[in-house]
């Protein structure tokens, strides 16, 4: 892997090689949770590695349970960032003749248990400034099962050193020095028996977890890379899942907004949770009237789960983010994202259940409103409903009312931008326009073979341009490189067209002026040449 100004580029994703699929159904959490670092991104796998870095099932965490719903409904991967209102780390004492070298931990709350050891193996008599320092995070008090050990050699209490401790424990995954550091080195660890050669000095009892959440901390900072805005560090996520403040205080909108506009960017959607007052199907009508997230990156289930919650041994209700979360990552592994309905029903397996039921009609007025409802079981010659974006009922493109054709949009965007990143290494000229050319139309070809476009022949279902029609003089003289193309969703040659634009620190690619439907076939190249490329001339 290579990088560019902070823009990550697979040694395998070159001119000379085909674009890759990037994963669908990858989702990604943010919210509070029992331990674990802060405003940065970490992948698991399953919930068992969910509670061994992040403590698993906690009472004040909705996003603990959301993501076991999303593990137990199908899903397989997922980003976890963790934010705090308020906590604070442990600190931890080692003495010093008569003073002491305190240590912080890195990540806060009161689960955070960390110890450290001195030595002077290795070090010489003539050395009194220099120590050998061992830190380690361990599962419980007392416990010796070591999470995460670090061990830094030579350290120093003396500046002039260049290996003064305050500034190599700045490289630390699990502390810090607070304060100053003392004029001399801490004194030998020792067991607490007096037996062992070296013991270890415990964390104190002062880590706090903090208070609940605000949207606040859920939003975090674009600037400083917390919040929501650490995903950018993730690699890779097309599902977003914000769940409750609280059990009982809804996320705010303001807050969903910036989270679907995120998304955007990302191109992922927002699995937005249905407001608790939403109660019933006429509620949800009646709000939908004046709902500010009428959103084609934002995505629906309804109503609320049932699901047992393991600390209190009853059954609670939860937000269904995360169940559905794990519902259409389900659907990705079994059919691409633009299979018909039939392949991507709303039924949650057992153990999950809908808070109520929602009668057939029911779903499909919510179903035209934008809703899309959960369903316990599959009844025999129960209709399928397409499932719909929060657009649904809006004006705009009418393919991003329906969440199959969103997501595959969101799916080739994320591709091609990714998959032609390696022309930041290429002069930036015809013959490696040419080769970006062909690349795209390849990847684009794959799709068409296998059904994701309208039309019968290429030439009605996709195109690809990376020629001086669109990289233009002052473009390249402004180090930028640009990659245009078109699908067709519904109808022959009706295109919606993405613009890739490539310079050192920035890659994106973003929706332009839809182009007009191409009445036949010859018209095309004029319908390109017209309502796409002209959209191109003007970066917004």
């Amino acid at each position: 892997m290579r990088r560019v100004s902070g823009i990550e580029i697979l040694e395998h994703s070159g001119a000379d090689h085909a674009i890759d699929r990037v994963a669908t159904g990858v989702a990604a959490f943010v919210g509070r949770t029992l331990k674990g670092p802060v405003n940065r991104p970490v992948r698991v796998g399953s919930f068992p590695e969910f509670q061994r870095l992040f403590g698993g099932l906690w009472q004040p965490s909705t996003l603990s349970y959301a993501v076991e719903q999303f593990f137990e409904n199908g899903g397989s991967e997922a980003h976890i960032v963790r934010v705090v209102n308020g906590a604070r780390p442990p600190t931890l004492s080692l003495p010093a003749d008569g003073g002491q070298l305190t240590l912080v931990g890195l990540n806060p709350g009161s689960r955070e248990y960390i110890r450290a050891s001195v030595d002077y193996d290795s070090i010489g008599e003539n050395e009194p400034d220099r120590f050998n320092l061992v830190v380690q995070r361990v599962r419980t008090p007392g416990s010796e099962l070591i999470e995460d050990q670090e061990i830094f050699r030579r350290v120093s209490v003396q500046k002039e050193t260049g290996r003064l401790v305050s500034d190599v424990l700045l490289d630390s995954r699990l502390a810090r020095v607070a304060g100053t550091v003392p004029p001399v080195r801490p004194d030998r660890s020792t067991g607490s028996s007096g037996s062992q050669a070296v013991g270890y000095s415990h964390s104190n009892a002062d880590g706090d977890d903090g208070g609940p959440l605000t949207d606040y901390d859920v939003i975090g900072s674009a600037a400083a890379g917390t919040g929501l805005f650490a995903l950018k560090a993730a690699g890779g996520f097309n599902l977003l899942c914000i769940p409750p403040l609280t059990r009982d205080q809804d996320v705010g909108l303001g807050t969903l907004l910036i989270a679907a506009r995120f998304c955007a960017e990302q191109h992922a959607m927002l699995v937005a949770d249905p407001p608790l007052k939403w109660n019933s199907t006429q509620a949800i009508l009646d709000a939908l009237r004046d709902y500010p997230l009428r959103n084609e990156n934002a995505v629906m289930y309804y109503p609320r789960i049932l699901a047992f919650d393991r600390l209190r041994g009853r059954l609670e209700t939860f937000g269904s983010c995360g169940a559905a979360a794990g519902m259409i990552a389900r659907s990705d592994e079994a059919c691409p994202v633009w299979t018909p309905a039939e392949s991507e029903d709303a039924v949650l397996r057992p153990g999950l259940r809908p808070v109520l039921t929602v009668s057939e009609p029911e779903r499909v007025r919510l179903s035209q409103a934008g809703v899309n409802t959960l369903l316990a079981v599959r009844t025999p010659g129960q209709p399928a409903l397409t499932p719909r974006t929060l657009a649904a009922g809006n004006a705009g493109a009418a393919d991003w009312r329906y969440l199959g054709a969103r997501r595959l949009a969101l799916f080739i965007a994320a591709s091609v931008e990714r998959g032609t990143r390696w022309l930041l290494f290429e002069p930036n000229g015809p013959a490696a326009w040419q080769r970006a050319q062909s690349q795209v139309q390849a990847f684009l070809d794959g799709l068409e073979a296998q059904g994701a476009f309208a039309g019968t022949v290429p030439e009605e279902s996709y195109f690809a341009i990376c020629d001086e029609r669109i990289n233009e003089p002052h473009t390249v003289a402004a180090g930028k490189i640009k990659v245009l193309f078109g699908f067709a969703l519904t109808k022959p040659c009706d295109f919606h067209a993405f613009l890739v634009t490539h310079q050192s620190g920035a890659s994106r690619c973003r929706p332009v002026s839809p182009s007009r439907l191409a009445t036949a076939p010859h018209r095309l190249e004029w319908e390109i040449e017209t309502a796409v490329l002209r959209g191109t001339s003007v970066e917004v």
